[in-house]
């Protein structure tokens, strides 16, 4: 059952679509420019401070001023759930970021192009997310047992990102990247924003048309391990949905606020896989245990905190001594030559 109301779905949905239509019309006017430190960070702010709000609307509405101690607990209790959830998808975004990062340099995407390829990347983020999050609901609403096996994915991925933290992938032998390259003829170079275009008389795919695909299976992979982390948080579908669409309404300004910083976070995957590490853990334990939400809340701000910390201390040695990110790849300007075997 959700604690969700009319007036919140309202507040929620113009919110989104208010969030799109700045995107798609508002700051589309502006066309192909690079967006800067100082652009970021005030866009990030504005999300951060759009989602905060919402949660004091969250809180409002369910009885957080009404005088019932009943419902000021409950209204809190579910505040506090939106907030680790959105702090916890926050933080896991950072990791889309880095791999986001990698795409842009494996492809020599210039600056001024990748914000329309994030802008379509966080559309596909936003429906697909929903779709799964929908499907987990029903999941765990019929098979109690789901619970557990999401608990032990998040154990599994957790310690799986530990390990691969100090990895660095490799690009060109991506599977997806290949699937791509065997189905689509692929232009040599850029042709403004356009996804496709003309080239010998054919109609060919841009590279930024692979980028945006790219962008869409890695959200796919990521939020397979995010959307179950969350519902370690809560089973609540609508608190699970609105921390997640939050989080990922800011992932845009995020990514140009912190690609040119990613030398500073070298520690991050390491803090992101002890977090998973222990929502997995608390999922396993939820009819052993309870860990109360504020618990919660702390012992993932804790870990994130400590972590940012030790990659500020601690200097970077290895792969990251070179100015490389365990998640990005060198620059290389990608073979664009191969054509489908159909055609």
């Amino acid at each position: 059952m959700s604690v969700a109301t009319p007036t919140m779905w309202f507040v929620f949905i113009a919110i989104v679509a208010f969030a799109l239509f700045v995107d798609f019309v508002v700051l589309n006017r502006q066309g192909a420019h690079r967006v800067e430190f100082r652009e970021a960070a005030i866009w990030s702010l504005i999300w951060i401070a759009v989602s905060l709000a919402y949660m004091g609307v969250m809180w409002w509405e369910l009885g957080g001023t009404s005088g019932d101690p009943m419902l000021e607990a409950k209204a809190g209790e579910s505040a506090m759930a939106y907030l680790t959830g959105y702090m916890v998808e926050k933080a896991l975004a950072v990791d889309n970021i880095f791999v986001f990062l990698m795409l842009f340099t494996y492809f020599s995407v210039p600056p001024q192009f990748q914000k329309r390829a994030l802008m379509f990347g966080v559309l596909g983020a936003l429906i697909l997310r929903t779709v799964l999050i929908l499907i987990g609901a029903w999941l765990i609403s019929s098979f109690h047992w789901i619970l557990y096996v999401f608990g032990a994915f998040l154990l599994f991925t957790g310690v799986k990102m530990w390990v691969a933290a100090d990895q660095e992938p490799d690009l060109t032998n991506n599977p997806a990247l290949s699937w791509i390259r065997k189905r689509f003829r692929i232009a040599n170079d850029f042709d403004g924003e356009k996804f496709f275009t003309q080239e010998n008389g054919l109609r060919v795919a841009t590279p930024l048309f692979v980028v945006v695909a790219l962008i869409g299976i890695v959200d796919v992979v990521f939020a397979v391990d995010s959307i179950p982390a969350i519902f370690a948080i809560t089973t609540d579908p609508f608190i699970v949905l609105t921390s997640n669409v939050f989080a990922i309404l800011g992932l845009r300004a995020m990514y140009f606020l912190l690609a040119d910083l990613k030398e500073r976070f070298h520690l991050l995957p390491y803090g992101l896989a002890v977090v998973l590490v222990f929502v997995g853990t608390k999922m396993l334990l939820l009819d052993i245990y309870h860990i109360p939400m504020l618990w919660s809340l702390l012992i993932t701000v804790s870990i994130l905190t400590l972590t940012i910390i030790l990659s500020v201390v601690i200097k970077p040695t290895g792969a990251h001594a070179l100015g490389a990110y365990p998640f990005t790849a060198k620059a290389a300007k990608p073979s664009t030559q191969n054509k489908p075997d159909s055609q």
